[in-house]
């Protein structure tokens, strides 16, 4: 009987922890860092690469950020407000045209994401970066606001 258990704890005794896992941290020669549980294939990464232990890692606190107070607004109008105001009191036609013309382009942008533009200078037809498409979004909504009324 005790050799039974002496038998079955034995192997119990030489097992390593299998909970841990080795991590490899490297940056490749475009600058981007690269984690991976497999070495590196190219022998210049390899001699760049640092190990990582998963159980040295401690992660982040979470929920540790305290929420900031929202910014006032300022009461003044801004530049494009003061224009916005005097055309629509002076010229109905042309700020209801606005209105028109904002909401065409807002629809065109929210619905198509691979837009084209003709530089004005050259002539020439270029491809519109998302970046720019945001841009051109938040300008077609301050004009949808301040002219649809």
């Amino acid at each position: 009987m005790y050799l039974k258990l002496l038998a079955l704890t034995l192997p119990l005794l030489f097992m390593t922890s299998v909970s841990a896992t080795v991590i490899y941290k490297w940056v490749d020669e475009n600058g981007v860092t690269h984690y991976s549980q497999q070495i590196p294939e190219s022998t210049d990464e390899q001699s760049k690469s640092k190990k990582l232990y998963s159980e040295d890692i401690e992660p982040k606190a979470i929920g540790t950020v305290a929420p900031t107070a929202r910014k006032e607004e300022s009461k003044e109008l801004s530049q494009a407000q003061e224009d916005a105001a005097a055309i629509n009191e002076h010229d109905k036609e042309q700020a209801i045209e606005i209105c028109k013309n904002a909401k065409y382009n807002l629809d065109i942008l929210m619905t198509h994401t691979k837009l084209n533009s003709k530089n004005q200078q050259t002539g020439e037809v270029v491809a519109v970066t998302e970046e720019q498409r945001q841009d051109k979004i938040k300008t077609q909504k301050e004009r949808v606001t301040l002219f649809c009324k």
